[in-house]
């Protein structure tokens, strides 16, 4: 299964995997789910980073080579999933989650995430 991870859940996975409900451990190392990162959550960690947000202080270029070093495939953002989120219900204002949403949506991918407000949207969203 291909899953789409959210920002959160890689950044926990990366460097605070005791954060990771049991359920997205067991999806994250099954070696036969294929697992996939946004270019536009390395966008929201440099964003969010650059704002000083606790959360955040990873360094994005770091991130990314740790994840593609781990096997993740980075899935860019395209026109096409911009323009899906024209389309979408206003669930959360969140633009980088949003953009999540629809690149799964585009993709036909599942996104997993632990943000009950992005569980919301209707399409391939996993709640873990």
């Amino acid at each position: 299964m291909k899953l789409l991870l959210d920002t959160h859940l890689l950044l926990w996975a990366a460097g605070q995997p005791e954060r990771l409900s049991s359920t997205a451990r067991a999806l994250i190392n099954n070696l036969d789910n294929e697992l996939l990162f946004s270019a536009a959550s390395i966008w929201e960690v440099s964003i969010k980073r650059g704002l000083g947000r606790d959360d955040f202080r990873v360094d994005p270029r770091l991130l990314r080579r740790g994840l593609l070093d781990n096997g993740y495939i980075e899935l860019p953002v395209t026109s096409m999933h911009a323009v899906t989120v024209d389309g979408m219900p206003p669930v959360h204002k969140d633009p980088f989650d949003r953009i999540l949403v629809a690149q799964a949506t585009v993709e036909g991918i599942t996104l997993l995430t632990a943000d009950p407000l992005v569980a919301r949207y209707p399409g391939p969203i996993r709640s873990v």
